[in-house]
């Protein structure tokens, strides 16, 4: 099995240096000079490339999504939760605080899947560090959004060892984190040789259902049931958080799309019809047991059909933007509103809150 990319490269550096005749007195032996990189030699995986040095860039659009989200920069410290300890406390139903508690339980231990996955699945195998230190600045913000979950049960009050064990003891929750990490598990190795053309397909497939199902689908979809109860006026400041949340998976997603784009047209690799068919079923499977769970007991204005079915209308935006078949032709947008929570158009009195609107990111075209 060849060395990983970035192995090689290190290990060209610390080869002896061969002697130079007669060395100056008190001068150490000179090593020999390196090639300037070209920028074409740069690829997703297995490039050529020195992996230390940025510039010049390849995927000038790597580097735009790195300063973009920098720019967006914010935590959840910023946003009160005053409101919501009263609505929790006196103002939910029992279904919705069913709905609520188990939103977060979910989403608590998806985060922390969804960092562990950057930085040891995807990031360490991309060759071209322009990828990389984006992704560099997703690991943060998957860490920021665990942060952000936390605050949120914090301030309410829940019982933090009962919520964050949800994962665990629910099947229909447990259901979706065990799905993930079965089809994570092998392509977190450090020694998943890409060279491998079957362990490359993997390796897209992998991505894919990360990157377009994971935070393209589930996590777009996920925070549909508090933005739910946000348009009646209730746990607004949970809802602002993932709102915040929702515009940093935009770009997560977006970018990832971008990757497995260019991933495939460098390696002219085409993605498994049947593999896809198989991944969209599962992602599915559990997503409908996950919604007759969360909403076993339908909430004004919400329920799980609508939740299933509004899963199955972005899973087929995400397979028009990768180029691939749609896998629920006909599926209706049956939440409108959703979008509209990505945009972020806080129009609040100066006097009520820190306005930190993002710059960016709202212009990212979808369709």
């Amino acid at each position: 099995m060849s060395a990983p990319q970035h192995e090689t490269l290190f290990n060209d550096w610390e080869q002896p240096a061969p002697q130079v005749a007669n060395p100056a007195p008190g001068t150490a032996p000179a090593r020999p000079a390196l090639a300037p990189i070209n920028a074409a030699d740069k690829r997703v995986v297995n490039g050529k490339a020195d992996i230390n040095q940025l510039a010049p860039f390849k995927y000038n659009w790597a580097w735009e999504y790195f300063l973009k989200a920098n720019r967006n920069h914010w935590t959840p410290l910023e946003i009160s939760m005053s409101q919501d300890v009263h609505d929790y406390h006196h103002k939910l139903s029992q279904p919705e605080r069913h709905v609520f508690e188990n939103v977060l339980a979910y989403l608590t231990t998806s985060d922390i899947l969804a960092m562990r996955n950057i930085g040891l699945a995807v990031m360490e195998k991309m060759s071209a560090p322009e990828l990389q230190i984006y992704q560099a600045r997703q690991v943060y913000e998957e860490a920021l959004h665990t942060w952000t979950y936390q605050h949120c049960i914090e301030s309410i009050g829940l019982d933090q060892q009962e919520i964050y064990n949800r994962y665990r003891v629910v099947p229909e929750i447990h259901g979706k984190i065990a799905l993930a990490n079965r089809r994570l598990e092998r392509v977190m190795r450090s020694d998943f040789d890409l060279s491998d053309r079957a362990n490359l397909h993997e390796f897209a497939l992998s991505y894919f259902f990360f990157a377009v199902i994971f935070e393209g689908c589930w996590f777009y979809n996920g925070f549909s049931p508090i933005f739910a109860l946000q348009r009646r006026g209730l746990m607004k400041g949970t809802a602002e958080q993932l709102q915040y949340i929702m515009r940093d998976e935009v770009m997560h997603c977006a970018f990832g799309i971008r990757v497995i784009r260019e991933l495939l047209k460098e390696e002219e690799l085409t993605l498994d019809p049947a593999a896809l068919r198989e991944l969209w079923d599962e992602a599915e499977a559990t997503e409908q047991a996950y919604a007759s769970y969360i909403l076993r007991d339908p909430i004004l204005g919400y329920n799980a059909e609508l939740h299933v079915q509004q899963f199955r209308f972005i899973a087929n935006r995400r397979a028009r933007q990768l180029g691939v078949a749609e896998p629920f032709p006909g599926a209706a947008n049956v939440l409108p509103w959703l979008d509209e929570q990505a945009n972020l158009r806080k129009e609040k009195n100066f006097f009520e809150t820190r306005v930190t609107e993002y710059q960016t990111g709202g212009a990212l075209a979808w369709e």
